[in-house]
C-alpha cells in the first residue's frame, strides 16, 4: 500500500508519491507528513522517504471539517473512503517539523556512538538513520531477504550502487565497519569509495582514478580468492594497504557473513576481518580535497579506470566514524 500526499496551493497542487508499506509485515509504522512553504515531506519511522516541491504555500480557502480515517466528504471522487486500519497517537503541529524533530516525535531515534557519523542498518531500506535521509540509488540494487542483524540486507546488482553526500562525515581520522557476505562474481569490485573527480583523465567522466585524496576500499581476484585492499591519499600521493593472503576470502569456503573494518589515522591505516588485523601500514594522514560523495558497493563514479564497478555481494550494518577505532572497539561489535 503506497502512502501519498496531495496539497493544494490555491492555483495548483503538489503530489507526493511517498513510499510503500507492506501489509503482510503486520507492524506499526510511524507516519509523519510536513508541509512547509516550498515543499512537503513524508517520513516513515523517523526517516524521510520522499519530498515534493511546492510552487506556493498551502491554501486553506474553503476548507471545512477535518476528516480522519476517510476521504469523505471532500475527497471521495476516486473512492478514497473509510480506512479499516488501526491508528494511534495522532498529533497536529502549526509548523513544518524538522527531520530532527520528526525523529524526536517518533521516539525511535538512533543514538550514535562516540564519533559515529553515519549508520545504515538496511533491513529493506536505504535510509541513513543519523541524518534521517535516504541514499541516492543508482541502478537497481535490491535486498537480500536475509541479514546479519536485520532480516533484509543490501543486495548488490550489476551497474547498481548507492551514493551519499559526505557533509559531516569526514575528519582527520576515519573508520568504517560493516558485515559483508561475498559474491565473487564479478571478480573485482568497489565496496566503499570517497574520492575526488578525475577531470584531467582523458576518459572523464566515465573513466576516473584520481587517488591523491580520499580513499578506495575494494576487492580483486587473487589465486582463486578475493583480496581486500585499501588505497588512501594524503594530498600529494597515495598509499596502498594490501594484506595479501591474510586479507583474502575464499568464495568456496568463506560463505558466511564476515565483519570487515578499516581505520585511517594520522599515522597508519588498518584493515580488520572479524576483529583481527589483516593489513596494517604507516600513513601520514588523509586529505579530503574534492571528496564530496560516498559510493557504497561500487567504485563508480570516482574509481572506475581499473574496472572496480558494482559489487553483487550482500552488505549489512554499515557504520562510519570520524575517528580511528581501536581494535578493542571493533571487537566489541562482534
Amino acid at each position: 500500500q503506497r502512502i501519498k500526499l496531495n496539497v493544494g496551493t490555491g492555483s495548483g497542487e503538489s503530489w507526493n508519491d511517498g513510499d510503500v508499506i507492506d501489509p503482510s509485515a503486520g507492524d506499526w509504522v510511524h507516519i509523519v507528513i510536513t508541509i512547509a512553504n516550498d515543499k512537503n515531506t513524508i517520513y516513515f519511522n523517523g526517516v524521510e522517504v520522499r519530498s515534493s516541491d511546492m510552487s506556493a504555500p498551502i491554501d486553506w480557502t474553503g476548507v471545512g471539517d477535518f476528516s480522519i480515517g476517510s476521504g469523505v466528504p471532500s475527497f471521495e471522487y476516486w473512492n478514497h473512503k473509510s480506512d479499516s486500519s488501526p491508528m494511534d497517537e495522532l498529533r497536529f503541529f502549526d509548523k513544518a517539523l524538522s527531520a530532527t524533530e520528526v525523529q524526536d516525535v517518533y521516539g525511535g531515534g538512533y543514538v550514535p556512538a562516540a564519533g559515529e557519523t553515519f549508520y545504515m542498518p538496511f533491513n529493506g531500506s536505504n535510509a541513513e538513520v543519523i541524518s534521517g535521509t535516504m541514499a541516492t540509488v543508482e541502478g537497481t540494487p535490491g535486498f537480500a531477504g536475509e541479514g546479519k542483524l536485520g532480516g533484509n540486507a543490501y543486495a548488490g546488482a550489476a551497474d547498481s550502487y548507492l551514493t551519499f553526500p559526505t557533509d559531516g562525515l569526514l575528519g582527520t581520522e576515519f573508520s568504517a565497519t560493516f558485515w559483508y557476505k561475498l559474491n565473487a562474481d564479478p571478480d573485482r569490485a568497489g565496496i566503499l569509495v570517497v574520492g575526488p573527480p578525475d577531470t584531467e583523465n582523458a576518459g572523464y567522466p566515465d573513466v576516473q582514478n584520481k587517488r591523491t585524496s580520499g580513499f578506495r576500499f575494494f576487492r580483486e581476484s587473487a589465486n582463486g580468492g578475493q583480496t581486500f585492499k585499501l588505497n588512501a591519499g594524503n594530498g600529494t600521493a597515495d598509499s596502498w594497504f594490501d594484506g595479501g593472503a591474510t586479507a583474502t576470502l575464499d568464495p568456496a569456503t568463506d560463505t558466511d557473513w564476515v565483519h570487515i573494518a578499516f581505520t585511517i589515522s594520522g599515522s597508519e591505516c588498518v584493515i580488520y576481518f572479524n576483529g583481527e588485523v589483516v593489513s596494517q601500514g604507516s600513513f601520514t594522514g588523509i586529505d579530503w580535497s574534492g571528496c564530496d560523495i560516498l559510493s557504497i558497493m561500487s567504485g563508480a563514479p570516482r574509481f572506475t579506470e581499473w574496472n572496480h564497478f558494482s559489487d553483487n555481494s550482500y552488505l549489512d550494518e554499515l557504520h562510519l566514524y570520524n575517528k580511528a577505532l581501536t581494535q578493542a572497539e571493533i571487537q566489541a561489535m562482534l
